[in-house]
């Protein structure tokens, strides 16, 4: 059986711990506690091989900083994320998160995660967002930033609706076992 760590890395409420919870427990909650750091598993099949997946989330906030590289040995592969509905949080990725990851984690592979696609088109978030002159974060935007920090793939998601949920672990977990990235996965459907 194959065994791998992946690290979830990425500012605070922008979904890690519900996309983790979307996948190895099939259910969502929409209370926002703060994690400190959490271990996950979940062992799946890819192709005919079974696959142990440990998935460590980690704290997004500033307070942790100091903490949270305590919890990279180890690891095999990095989840970025960031927040579809908070345009800041992708800026993080680019500012604080990649050159974080490169620094402790040199030429591990990293998978560039857009959370909560199912906001993108919310009328209440849109509206909330022009208030400050801003937008949702366009699959576009991530896309690029995908490329600028060297992603070896890109997806956008909803632990609400389970959109892409499993495609992202499944990928993670074949590049793993096989390390033959595919093309970066630039398109994504979006049910409105």
């Amino acid at each position: 059986m194959f065994n791998h760590k992946i690290v979830v890395v990425g500012d605070g409420a922008c979904g890690k711990t519900c996309l983790l919870i979307s996948f190895t427990k099939n259910d969502f909650n929409e209370d926002y506690v703060p994690t400190i750091y959490e271990i996950q598993s979940k062992e799946i099949k890819v192709g005919d091989k079974d696959c142990f997946l440990r998935l460590w989330d980690t704290a997004g906030e500033e307070d942790y900083d100091r903490l949270r590289p305590l919890s990279y040995p180890g690891t095999d592969l990095i989840l970025m994320c960031y927040n579809i509905e908070n345009p800041d949080s992708l800026v993080n990725v680019y500012m604080k998160w990649a050159p974080e990851v490169k620094h402790f984690l040199p030429n591990k592979p990293i998978i560039l995660v857009g959370n909560k696609l199912d906001l993108r088109s919310d009328p209440e978030v849109i509206t909330s967002l022009l208030k400050h002159g801003k937008k949702p974060v366009t699959n576009k935007e991530g896309y690029k930033v995908a490329k600028k920090i060297g992603a070896i793939n890109f997806y956008e998601c909803s632990a609400k609706t389970m959109f892409n949920v499993r495609e992202i672990f499944n990928y993670a977990a074949e590049y793993l076992m096989f390390q033959t990235p595919r093309a970066i996965n630039k398109r994504v459907c979006e049910i409105l």
